[in-house]
């Protein structure tokens, strides 16, 4: 069940790196306000760059690790995935040359930074602050 937990948050997660490019299009053309908030924009971009810098870098998907360790420790016990964690599982979980997933990752990568440069996000804009007025004087 633990590892099924992780398994959903993995696919969650490919799930925020995918789901905001269409919205992000969708939302330039439309004018959608919210597509170019600034900081949703930064974490969208550091989290499909933490995927194509641990696939450059030959590093597992801490994830993966994760839920495949408690699969194992599971397995001695009899465990069997159910329905849903075999769905999600074929999903998430291709088998593929790990070249294919580098080069798909590095490019979602790209992408995602010249949406920066086709629908830039805007800076917040800074607040100035005066004093209340003083009665009476210093």
């Amino acid at each position: 069940m633990s590892a099924d937990a992780v398994l959903y948050c993995h696919c969650l997660f490919v799930l925020g790196v995918i789901l905001p490019v269409p919205l992000i299009i969708v939302g330039g053309w439309r004018q959608w306000h919210w597509v170019r908030i600034l900081w949703p924009r930064i974490a969208h971009l550091a989290m499909i760059a933490l995927v194509a810098a641990e696939a450059l870098l030959g590093i597992d998907c801490p994830l993966t690790v994760w839920e495949n360790a408690l699969r194992y420790a599971n397995e001695e016990e009899g465990y069997r995935q159910g329905l849903l964690s075999d769905w999600v599982s074929s999903w998430l979980f291709y088998d593929a040359p790990p070249w294919v997933f580098t080069t798909l990752y590095v490019s979602f990568t790209l992408l995602v930074l010249a949406f920066f440069y086709f629908v830039p996000p805007r800076r917040p804009h800074r607040r100035e602050y005066t004093l209340p007025a003083m009665k009476g004087g210093l």
